[in-house]
């Protein structure tokens, strides 16, 4: 996960049209979008398509972007979450369209609930990577959110496959802790 001041800083030079800054929002946060989209969705091609879509909004939307929290990820979040719901509007309709039964396995609604959850759910797993140390930080973003074999993310940060995988396993429990506090919450 990238720092709030890396967000903000790529937010304000993606917003005067620096594609490559939007290129490292992006790099940063589209495994995160794509996961909320897939939730709501429950299919790969369409969080994958979802995923893009959200941050095309994201990129015309970016110039009047006042970020008030310390990541993007909320605000792309809830880009995503528009997204899949109107998807979602317009594969129900398709459906309609193409036979008299409805099909269960589309939902009739967002719930609202639910994307309140997921919003603070988001937030939270960014406040838990934001007070990781520097090095489970690094695995986590290279393993997590690059998609690094341990192997390769080793060698990268110049430490034992060992390592990797332990300090990826711990992250990964601190991080399933903080989502079950925020469903039991």
């Amino acid at each position: 996960m990238p720092t709030s001041t890396q967000d903000r800083e790529w937010a304000a030079r993606a917003a005067s049209g620096d594609q490559d800054a939007f290129r490292e929002i992006y790099r940063a946060h589209v495994r995160p979008v794509y996961w909320i989209a897939h939730g709501i969705l429950g299919s790969a091609a369409d969080a994958e398509d979802i995923a893009q879509e959200t941050f095309v909004v994201a990129w015309r939307k970016l110039p009047g972007l006042e970020l008030v929290g310390e990541s993007l990820l909320p605000w792309l979040a809830t880009i995503c979450r528009f997204q899949a719901a109107n998807r979602l509007r317009v594969l129900r309709r398709d459906r309609a369209n193409l036979s008299d039964a409805a099909d269960e396995s589309i939902p009739d609604t967002v719930s609202v609930e639910d994307q309140v959850i997921s919003s603070a759910l988001a937030e939270r797993i960014v406040d838990e990577i934001g007070q990781l140390d520097d090095l489970d930080r690094r695995v986590f973003l290279l393993c997590a959110v690059e998609g690094f074999a341990y192997q390769a993310a080793a060698d990268e940060l110049d430490v034992s496959h060992a390592v990797v995988r332990n300090r990826l396993s711990r992250v990964r429990t601190r991080l399933r802790g903080a989502a079950e506090e925020m469903r039991d919450a």
